[in-house]
């Protein structure tokens, strides 16, 4: 019997809206998570040496590296308003929003994604193949420490 094709196999409509929403921390999404690739990206985009960056913008939680908490901070440092600063060298936690494995539950993505972000259902048609690419991606960022 053929598996049950996934909700979203017609493909789903996202544009970033640049609301600044999935910037601001919720719960368990509170840390921006890094790779080193991220770390790099980052570093150069700010003119700083890898090591730098780290001990300037990065604290690590069990293994993994993210983006430090600003005391009180709600939002990711580098948001000002609702424009990210660095959104041309964004981490890849940031470029796969909202095609996150764990969003790709229907009940999931219309309780926590739909209702929360307003650029689901706008823009161009993310075709299937597409968004398993981005999931995929954003699974080896997960993976890595």
């Amino acid at each position: 019997m053929p598996a049950k094709p996934a909700w979203w196999s017609a493909g789903i409509r996202f544009e970033c809206t640049g609301s600044g929403k999935c910037c601001v921390s919720r719960g368990e999404y509170g840390f921006v998570y890094l790779t080193r690739e991220d770390r790099r990206r980052l570093a150069e985009h700010l003119g700083l040496a890898p090591s730098a960056f780290r001990r300037a913008h990065c604290a690590q939680t069990e293994g993994h590296w993210h983006l430090a908490d600003e005391p009180g901070a709600t939002a990711c440092r580098f948001l000002e308003g609702t424009r990210c600063t660095v959104y041309e060298a964004r981490p890849t936690q940031c470029r796969t929003w909202p095609f996150w494995p764990e969003n790709m539950d229907a009940k999931k993505w219309d309780a926590e994604v739909a209702a929360f972000c307003p650029g689901v259902g706008r823009g161009r048609l993310w075709t299937e193949a597409e968004i398993r690419e981005v999931v995929a991606r954003q699974q080896r960022a997960d993976e890595e420490p």
